[in-house]
């Protein structure tokens, strides 16, 4: 009996050391009432403009994967993932979206590997904001998660490359049309622009029942401050970033029709 005990007690001990303190989260901070209701779908601006920001972009979605996929920190659970490029070398070209299963069974420096290797090219001429939301909604469709709540990820500065009206980006020409309507809940989260960008993406963009929600590039790097991101605590125990996350990022927002 004795040496049972302790073969399963070396056991435990092997598996911690294996897969490291991030694979805990599932066992310390998830609510049994956290069961992922919740689809998501993460786009890449992998075009030039945002070449400066898609390193700490990418270090950052890593981890944001990963609290979601486990409910780290009671972090709302994610039921579907699907993520891709935005844009293409043209307008309207089809980008492939790798699904949960690519990243569900990694852990956070898997998932951040898997990401790099999948968007190691800074080579997309066109930021094609429409056709990213349109293939959002075949997904929807064909995938059967129509009326979940939607959560729309978009990793990118958020300068449409639409054709400028006086000189400037137009940001009417955005269409969330294809959206309305798949859910009671779906916001489009714009993370990296800047206080303009996102203020135009606020007021701007058409819309009825879809919520947009923006957070400046400044304040998406704060993330791994030293007072925020916790060096050497276990993910599991990170509090101060999943409540960060919660503030910053995941911010539950309003409707607003903008016509």
């Amino acid at each position: 009996m004795l040496k049972l005990i302790l073969t399963v007690i070396l056991s435990i001990s092997l598996s911690s050391h294996a897969f490291g303190d991030d694979e805990l989260c599932d066992h310390t901070k998830a609510s049994s009432k956290n069961t992922g209701k919740l689809v998501m779908f993460i786009g890449v601006d992998i075009s030039g403009s945002f070449k400066r920001l898609k390193d700490n972009a990418l270090r950052f979605i890593s981890r944001y994967m990963y609290a979601h996929l486990h409910g780290c920190g009671d972090i709302k659970k994610i039921r579907s993932l699907f993520v891709g490029s935005i844009g293409g070398a043209k307008p309207n070209e089809p980008k492939t979206f790798y699904p949960i299963e690519s990243f569900k069974y990694k852990s956070i420096d898997g998932i951040e590997k898997e990401l790099r290797k999948i968007f190691s090219k800074t080579s997309n001429q066109y930021t094609d904001y429409n056709a990213f939301f349109a293939q959002v909604a075949t997904f929807m469709k064909n995938k059967k998660l129509v009326m979940k709540p939607t959560d729309i990820i978009l990793l990118s500065d958020g300068i449409p490359d639409a054709p400028k009206v006086k000189g400037k980006a137009d940001y009417r020409s955005l269409k969330l049309k294809p959206l309305e309507n798949l859910s009671r809940k779906i916001t489009v989260r714009v993370l990296y622009t800047s206080a303009v960008t996102g203020s135009q993406w606020q007021s701007s963009v058409p819309r009825n029942r879809v919520r947009v929600w923006t957070q400046d590039a400044n304040v998406m790097k704060m993330w791994e401050a030293p007072d925020i991101f916790l060096k050497g605590k276990p993910f599991a125990k990170q509090d101060r970033f999943f409540n960060w996350l919660r503030q910053n990022v995941d911010w539950s927002v309003r409707k607003k029709t903008v016509k």
